[in-house]
């Protein structure tokens, strides 16, 4: 990544500006302007993840860029967080995308703005980008939306094909720590005030998720596939391939106007900062875009290949890649008229494709998945999806014929299976991999089906043990292009761990047939798109204090045979240079169960936050907690705050989640 410090314009940054909501709520605002540019179209960040220090090294990098290219940048904090006032209830709710849509309203009237205005944001920013421009505000000209879904309840972090996610629990002990900070005492004198009473209205979400198994009014809400007309911005979408996230770009194609998308290879990252390489030119990319919809230039933005994305070919497995080779393709259009579709019967005697009719007994043991990776990894930490040979010696695998010549895939293969459950709750798990000669096997794409919801996901129903079900559903997008002498595998399991929370029994699933349809892809000759060289303005100026340290490991005790899969983060101590800020974040995950009992299943993730300066330190601790029983969840949470040696509060939860279809 190139470091650019010359831009068109100089810009000004005012790092506390106060924006007011109708109810008196004061949003505090980091500012960029370009200066000497008189009126200018504006660009609205607006998350939760606090600009004082939580993203104040990616903002570094971005936004002082894009406002020396004529540009206002806005990166404002929602209510109870960071500077803000107020206090913040959930994800997405009515009243964070109201206080958007004031945002807005106010940017545009400032005496410094055009009256036009954008969104960005990745992840938690990139759906409010979505769910704010399905409000229509009169100013929302364009989004660029990055790491996002469409769909809630499909293609989030709390459920996938209706099965309950391990990270949900994840992602609430993630929100229970980010939480838990209070303002900086430079910018806020009653910092403490304001703190105490976040602690003391602070929410344990991952329990209010669980409970909604099927996708109710809850999950309808935010998910803008819902009414795609809705969406009157100009969208421009981008994913990963190794994100969670990698739908999204297809279906917002697929479904909205003039869209476009762009997909690489990256983990849950900004394009231009991600891995694995190649990284792209994101921020000059975004400014095509800005600038055709926001300044009205007639640069030919519109005219761009609707979805550019890059086909990765075969490599050998790594968790901590650092570059995935292949090459850019660009489509005018999705679908895609040089996709054609192949149908594969699960064939006799394992053979993908094979003749004869497929019977196999799938019971997989509960502890495959340890080489799934995560859900959405941020870097080299061994996040990736692993070699699968020995994920795939546990399951139902269906093996296509060695290839004579490569064979590219671009969208979601879709899996059509005859099966029955010995169990009233299950699901089914499908991966597609690549073998290669030496039998290394390297996931492309995965799907995960509840199969209470194989017919309705807002009403989903128990199965009838021993009854044969027909079912059908999508993998993950693609773009890959397995090499000639690789063989194409389908693996399938009914445990998924720690991806998937487990059934409350170890049920057995009875296949009787099935067939697996592929977008097989004509396959690209040279690169189909050249995106610019990834560049960034100057990086935040910071001293390291103490270094991080991170471990991954799976741990098997030889007494209890329960097998723990063991995450450990620890970020760097560092002192902000700017303002004299010091931080420090701390994380440990421990996921356990026993391959032959699903009732074993249990998770305790702690995250420790530090935040310190002369003559000041407070420190807050995170507990989160969950295990299974045969009809009900048990979720613990506790947050734990210090001011210096003192502790000033504690908050703990325990909250039981009936088991209704998972």
């Amino acid at each position: 990544m190139r470091i650019e410090t010359e831009f068109p314009y100089a810009v000004t940054d005012e790092p506390n500006v106060g924006i007011v909501m109708p109810d008196g709520c004061r949003l505090s605002a980091r500012v960029w302007r370009a200066e000497g540019a008189g009126r200018v179209p504006a660009i609205l960040e607006y998350i939760p993840y606090r600009k004082r220090d939580g993203t104040a090294v990616r903002d570094a990098l971005m936004h002082p860029w894009m406002a020396g290219q004529g540009y206002a940048v806005l990166r404002v904090d929602m209510r109870g967080n960071g500077e803000s006032d107020g206090l913040m209830a959930d994800e997405y709710t009515p009243q964070e995308l109201s206080d958007a849509v004031a945002v807005i309203d106010w940017i545009a009237a400032q005496d410094w703005c055009s009256g036009a205005v954008g969104m960005m944001g990745k992840s938690w920013g990139g759906f409010n980008c979505l769910q704010v421009a399905a409000l229509r505000p009169e100013a929302l000209r364009a989004v660029v939306t990055v790491c996002s879904t469409t769909d809630r309840f499909a293609d989030d972090v709390h459920f996938k094909g209706g099965c309950l996610l391990g990270e949900n629990l994840g992602w609430g002990a993630v929100m229970l720590s980010f939480s838990s900070r209070p303002p900086d005492p430079v910018l806020r004198a009653d910092w403490k005030t304001v703190w105490l009473e976040r602690l003391a209205a602070e929410p344990f979400l991952a329990p209010v998720w669980a409970r909604a198994q099927a996708r109710g009014a809850y999950w309808r809400h935010g998910s803008v596939c819902e009414n795609w007309s809705a969406i009157g911005a100009k969208v421009l979408s981008f994913g990963g391939w190794a994100d969670g996230y990698m739908n999204t770009p297809a279906a917002i194609v697929s479904h909205v106007q003039g869209a476009q998308g762009i997909v690489g290879p990256w983990v849950h990252q900004y394009p231009h900062m991600a891995v694995p390489g190649p990284a792209i030119g994101f921020l000059q990319v975004a400014r095509r875009w800005w600038d055709r919809w926001l300044k009205g230039e007639a640069n030919g933005a519109e005219g761009d290949p609707a979805y550019r994305v890059w086909m990765m070919d075969s490599a050998p497995p790594d968790a901590s890649a650092a570059h995935r080779p292949g090459a850019w393709i660009a489509e005018a259009a999705l679908p895609s008229p040089r996709v054609a579709r192949r149908e594969l019967a699960l064939g006799a005697g394992g053979r993908l494709g094979g003749a004869g009719v497929a019977e196999a007994r799938i019971a997989t043991p509960q502890h495959m998945g340890l080489m799934a990776g995560e859900y959405f990894p941020m870097g080299l930490n061994a996040e990736l999806p692993g070699d699968q040979r020995g994920e795939d010696a546990l399951s139902v695998c269906f093996d296509g014929d060695v290839l004579e010549t490569p064979l590219a895939l671009l969208g979601a293969a879709r899996l059509h299976l005859r099966l029955s459950s010995d169990r009233p709750l299950g699901f089914v798990a499908a991966r597609l991999c690549d073998v290669g000669p030496d039998g290394s096997s390297v996931r492309i794409a995965h799907g995960v089906l509840n199969l209470c919801h194989a017919a309705d996901r807002a009403d989903p129903c128990r199965l009838t043990p021993g009854a044969v079900m027909e079912v059908a559903f999508d993998l993950d997008q693609m773009a890959y292009r397995l090499a000639a002498g690789h063989r194409l595998r389908l693996a399938l399991s009914n445990a998924y761990w720690p991806l998937i929370w487990p059934s409350p029994e170890a049920g057995v699933l009875s296949l009787s047939g099935g067939r697996l349809s592929l977008p097989v892809h004509e396959g690209p000759g040279a690169d189909e798109w050249v995106p610019p060289e990834a560049v960034a303005s100057m990086p935040l100026k910071q001293a390291q204090i103490e270094p991080g340290h991170a471990e991954r490991r799976i741990e098997r005790d030889l007494l209890t045979g329960r097998v723990t899969l063991v995450v450990e983060d620890r970020s760097a101590l560092v002192e902000n240079e700017e303002h004299g800020l010091v931080t420090q974040e701390r994380m440990d995950e421990r996921w356990t169960i026993h391959p032959d009992d699903p009732a074993s299943a249990h998770v305790r993730i702690t995250w420790e936050q530090r935040l310190a300066r002369e003559g000041w330190a407070v420190r807050t601790e995170g507990f989160a907690e969950m295990w299974g029983e045969d009809d009900h969840f048990v979720m613990t949470g506790e947050v734990v705050a210090h001011e210096g040696s003192h502790e000033i509060s504690r908050r703990t939860w325990r909250e039981v989640v009936p088991r209704d279809f998972v």
